[in-house]
C-alpha cells in the first residue's frame, strides 16, 4: 500500500488494518492504530510505520496500539482450529458447528478466516479436498476410490469443482494429461524467442528464452503426458496477439486463457490483470486489493506460479521500495515489459468524453 491509500484507511479508521499499520503524529510524538476514534491530525503531520516505538513514538492511551504485542489475538488460534477440522473433516462444511467448537460465530470466523488466509473457509476447503484428490490420483485406484477419499460427495461436485482447478478432467490429470492436446507455437520477440502453447480452452503456458528446444523442453516438463504438437509456424494467430503484447500493444481481441491455480492465486492474477498498462503495483498493494492486506508474499509467491507471463501481466508487480524484485524470465524483460507498456501507453489516444 501506499501512504495515500494508508490515510484514506485512517479516514475511514478502518479496523482491518490494525494489524497492518500504525500511524504516527510528528507534533505530538503519538502514534495510534487506524481505527483509533480521536480526531484525525493533518496529514502532513503524519507518518505509517509497522513499529513506530523504533522511531521515537509513544503509544495512544485511548486505543493502545502497543496492546496487539501483548496480547495475542484469540482469533489466530481459533482460525488454526477451524482449519485443522475443515482438513479432517468428510467434504460436508458446516461453518456454524465450527465456529460453535472453536469459539465464535460463523460470521466471525468467516470474517476473520479469510482476514488471515485470503481465503474464504469453503475455498481452503475446496482447496484441501483438491490437495487430496491429486494425490489419490497419482497413487492409483479408480476415479470413484479418489472421489470418496478426497470428500467428494457426488460425481458432479467433482467435475465442477476439479475440472477447472486441475485445467483437465480428473482422468487426464491422472494420467499426467495424456490424451490432452496441446498446441504450440514460437516466434521471435523484442525479448527473444517466445513459445505460446494453447489446449483447446484457451492459453495455458507463455515462455521467454533463448533456445527453442529449452523452451520446447520445459513446456514438456510442465505437461509430461500431454499431446504436444508444434503448431510449425510463426505466423499463428494466438502467438502474433501475445507478440503484440509484449510490444506494448493490445491484441485486437482477448484471448481465453485456460488458468490452473488456487483461489488464492487466481484472485492475485485477476487483480494483475485489473492493473493499466503501463503501470506496476507492490506486492502489498495487490494483496489489499484482494482483501488480504497482510499478505504480500504470498501475492509475490503466486506471481512466481504464473505460468502465462505477459497476458497475466505478473511484471507490474514490484517491492515496496519501488525496485523491480524477482521474475522468473529476468530482470532484464521485466524492465523492458513495463518500458514497453509506459511508452504504448503514452503515445496511444485518449478516448474522447
Amino acid at each position: 500500500m501506499s501512504d495515500p491509500d494508508f490515510w484514506q484507511a485512517v479516514l475511514r479508521r478502518d479496523a482491518r488494518y490494525d494489524r497492518v499499520f500504525v500511524y504516527a503524529v510528528r507534533s505530538t510524538r503519538i502514534y495510534c492504530r487506524p481505527s483509533c476514534p480521536s480526531r484525525r491530525p493533518r496529514p502532513d503531520r503524519v507518518t505509517f510505520h509497522a513499529d513506530a516505538e523504533q522511531a521515537g513514538y509513544r503509544p495512544c492511551r485511548r486505543c493502545r496500539p502497543h496492546a496487539d504485542r501483548l496480547l495475542p489475538d484469540p482469533w489466530v488460534d481459533r482460525v488454526r482450529r477451524a482449519c485443522a477440522a475443515l482438513e479432517n473433516g468428510d467434504g460436508r462444511l458446516n461453518l456454524a458447528e465450527i465456529a460453535a467448537a472453536v469459539g465464535g460465530s460463523r460470521f466471525q470466523l468467516h470474517r476473520r478466516f479469510r482476514q488471515m488466509l485470503g481465503l474464504t473457509p469453503r475455498e481452503f476447503a475446496d482447496a484441501g479436498r483438491l490437495d487430496r484428490l491429486r494425490s489419490r490420483l497419482r497413487t492409483g485406484g479408480t476415479i470413484t476410490e479418489a472421489l470418496y477419499d478426497s470428500g467428494f460427495g457426488s460425481t458432479r461436485a467433482l467435475y465442477e469443482k476439479s475440472t477447472s482447478r486441475l485445467g483437465m478432467t480428473p482422468r487426464l490429470y491422472q494420467r499426467d494429461g495424456a490424451s490432452l492436446t496441446i498446441i504450440y507455437s514460437i516466434g521471435s520477440s523484442s525479448l527473444g524467442r517466445v513459445l505460446v502453447a494453447r489446449t483447446p480452452k484457451g492459453v495455458c503456458s507463455i515462455k521467454l528464452g533463448g533456445d527453442d528446444g529449452d523452451l520446447a523442453a520445459e513446456l514438456r516438463a510442465e505437461f509430461p503426458a500431454a499431446d504436444l504438437r508444434d503448431g510449425g509456424s510463426s505466423h499463428d494467430p494466438t502467438l502474433q496477439a501475445v507478440l503484440r503484447r509484449i510490444d506494448g500493444t493490445p491484441p485486437h481481441v482477448d484471448l481465453p486463457l485456460d488458468i490452473r491455480g488456487t483461489a488464492f492465486r487466481r484472485r492475485v492474477w485477476a487483480a494483475l490483470m485489473a492493473i493499466p498498462a503501463g503501470e506496476t503495483r507492490s506486492y502489498g498493494d495487490i494483496a489489499a486489493s484482494i482483501g488480504q492486506p497482510g499478505a504480500a508474499r504470498a501475492a509475490g509467491s503466486a506471481c512466481a506460479a504464473n505460468s502465462i507471463a505477459v497476458l497475466i501481466p505478473c511484471h507490474r508487480a514490484i517491492r515496496e521500495d519501488g525496485s523491480l524484485g524477482g521474475y522468473r524470465w529476468g530482470l532484464r524483460r521485466k524492465q523492458a515489459l513495463i518500458d514497453g507498456e509506459r511508452k504504448a501507453a503514452a503515445v496511444r489516444p485518449r478516448k474522447q468524453r
